[in-house]
């Protein structure tokens, strides 16, 4: 069977109880498949088309790091420098943190925890560099460097350097009246929807709102490197530090298959109503998103993934993440 047959897809989110997917495939830096099944609503039960906007949730992350890059280029940054020489005092009373570096958020070896809470304070909870632990934290403090160095609220700055350039019509940070006729709602376990989050504010690590379609078009830019110089686009994709015995790396923004050179990053969003999951090779020269607005959505991306890109995928036992029986 191919997952990619739209009546396979539709057998696929019924069996997992998602309401809704859009998803699309890239093949040598052509999207060769779009697909969307199921609907946005489960009360209204109007079907999801490729113009659906999903929230992305942490899909945010490799995108932003792509601004970055392409700042880093036009030497508005530095990898190595540290953020507090930008934006002090983020981290208060920590002097740990004065030493953080852009190279430490975009791979996740900042030391800080990935949401400040009253159990996890914000502070550095171990040397700066020293290893892996996923932190939105580090990615808010950057984008703060970000404003500052170029002046620009977020989304203003990530339209001017990735929408536009890329043609992502239907991509944004915050929430576009554009979107008001066409979003996907959050559903619960139960496939219960709620209201949609409608951020007003960017949040670089998880407030992006867009579609399979236009993720699709900047999955060609992480596939070629697009705008960005050729050292750049080879060190995004470089690893940066090891994770779970080697099969796991961290690169500037994405996530890495040690064994077969596949890069990916996962999004989790509004209570986990909101799956999605991207991956590429650069190798193999294609890459698949997946959009979904269930919280079942990460039990089918093994089948789909897999698909598009053939081989054993540790990424997903890493995340530990229920599968669909037979995935």
């Amino acid at each position: 069977m191919s997952y990619f047959a739209a009546s396979a897809v539709k057998q696929l989110i019924d069996d997992a109880q998602v309401p809704g997917l859009s998803m699309a495939v890239v093949s040598d830096g052509q999207p060769t498949a779009r697909i969307t099944a199921g609907v946005r609503n489960s009360r209204d039960r109007i079907a999801v088309d490729p113009q659906t906007v999903f929230a992305a949730a942490s899909l945010s992350k490799p995108l932003f790091a792509y601004g970055v890059l392409r700042l880093v280029d036009a030497g508005k940054l530095a990898l190595d420098a540290p953020l507090s020489r930008h934006v002090p005092g983020y981290v208060a009373d920590d002097p740990r943190a004065a030493i953080i570096t852009t190279r430490h958020v975009l791979s996740h070896t900042s030391g800080l925890p990935n949401w400040r809470s009253a159990e996890l304070p914000l502070k550095t909870y171990f040397p700066p560099g020293e290893r892996f632990s996923y932190s939105g934290e580090g990615f808010v403090w950057l984008q703060r460097v970000v404003e500052l160095v170029t002046g620009e609220d977020l989304d203003m700055t990530l339209r001017r350097l990735i929408f536009e350039p890329l043609g992502m019509r239907r991509s944004s940070y915050i929430w576009q009246s554009a979107f008001e006729t066409n979003y996907a709602d959050p559903h619960d376990a139960e496939q219960v929807s709620g209201a949609i989050i409608k951020p007003s504010i960017p949040n670089s690590a998880a407030s992006l709102l867009t579609t399979a379609e236009d993720y699709a078009l900047f999955l060609t830019a992480a596939l070629s490197g697009t705008g960005l110089k050729r050292e750049t686009a080879h060190d995004w994709l470089e690893p940066q530090v090891r994770i779970q015995d080697a099969q796991i790396a961290w690169a500037l923004g994405w996530g890495l298959e040690a064994g077969n050179s596949a890069f990916f990053q996962w999004g989790d969003y509004d209570r986990g109503r909101f799956k999605a999951f991207a991956m590429g090779s650069r190798k193999h020269g294609r890459a698949i998103v997946v959009l979904t607005n269930g919280f079942r959505g990460m039990a089918i991306m093994p089948n789909l993934i897999g698909a598009a890109l053939s081989g054993p995928h540790p990424t997903f036992s890493w995340l530990g993440y229920p599968v669909l029986s037979g995935g």
